[in-house]
């Protein structure tokens, strides 16, 4: 992969688009591609849309776009900005995009989701404080920064968490997304523990290996981690449930021991009482599509 990821602008009709996400809404993405490059994106699959024949991560379309005249159009609505990019890439602090369409859209009374693994986000306190209902969201699924290198080119782990506790001061509600969770490395218990106090919620992910990043993902495990290499193929080769039936198990009872609410499949808004979070699973990817709309 170059070190210099190939940068090019391109024109959009609309920077929102209707969500098939299960928190519904409007998704805006202001980039296609991400320059952070994670080796289990779930994203990836977006290449083959984009003419690009770099490596995904290795590229960043830079969306341009007809001003949003009437920001009142998505009053109620809940948009997520960041599902199949990130809106706060290194390189948001050149093109600025992210800011524009908080821009754009102040005034409104939409429901703002900022899902990131980037501390750029403390630039735009000041916007996202202005919508009555924003939530910043950041994926930690790791407080190895040796495996945290070897699988993205985000910010490190400490930066993340650094910039969780600030937006939480400012009075925004914050979410450490443990995902994806690496079966026999992700210690669940460990992250919540340095997040519980200033993560409003605290998601639960497991890692889907699919498409191609399988064969990456398998390869990699072979190579660092041989010892978990017969587990990874009892869950990804023979479509073993039993590890993340104990994972939940283990992470029910321990929401009991510490008195953390605990739900599965739920999109609570509040935030965390007396400082504990609520903790959310979303192992059963199928489940959330099947209730979807309830």
């Amino acid at each position: 992969m170059n070190t210099e990821p190939e940068i090019r602008e391109i024109e959009v009709r609309s920077i929102m688009t209707q969500s098939t996400l299960p928190v519904g809404g409007y998704s805006v993405n202001p980039y296609v591609g991400c320059t952070h490059a994670c080796r289990y994106c779930y994203a990836s699959f977006m290449k083959r849309f984009t003419k690009h024949p770099e490596p995904w991560g290795s590229f960043l379309d830079v969306k341009t776009w007809d001003p949003i005249k009437n920001p009142g159009k998505y009053n109620g609505s809940r948009i997520v900005i960041g599902s199949v990019t990130d809106g706060y890439n290194p390189q948001e602090a050149t093109f600025r995009r992210t800011r524009r369409i908080l821009e754009e859209l102040r005034g409104c009374t939409a429901e703002i989701m900022v899902c990131t693994k980037s501390d750029l986000v403390l630039r735009d306190l000041d916007l996202l404080k202005q919508f009555p209902k924003t939530t910043v969201s950041w994926s930690i699924n790791t407080l190895d920064e040796e495996f945290r290198a070897d699988m993205d080119h985000a910010a490190t782990i400490a930066r993340r968490i650094e910039a969780m506790k600030q937006t939480y001061a400012a009075g925004i509600r914050t979410v450490c997304f443990i995902s994806p969770i690496f079966p026999g490395i992700t210690d669940v218990k460990a992250i919540i523990e340095q997040v519980k106090d200033f993560a409003d919620l605290i998601w639960l992910e497991n890692l889907n290996l699919r498409g191609q990043f399988k064969g990456s993902i398998m390869s990699y495990i072979r190579e660092k981690y041989p010892h978990l290499l017969p587990l990874y193929e009892e869950i990804y080769n023979r479509k073993r449930t039993d590890y993340w039936k104990g994972l939940e198990a283990d992470i029910a009872q321990y929401a009991r021991q510490h008195d953390y609410p605990y739900r599965i499949n739920d999109l609570p808004y509040g935030r965390s009482q007396q400082g504990k979070p609520v903790i959310v699973n979303y192992f059963y990817h199928e489940k959330i599509r099947l209730d979807k709309g309830k």
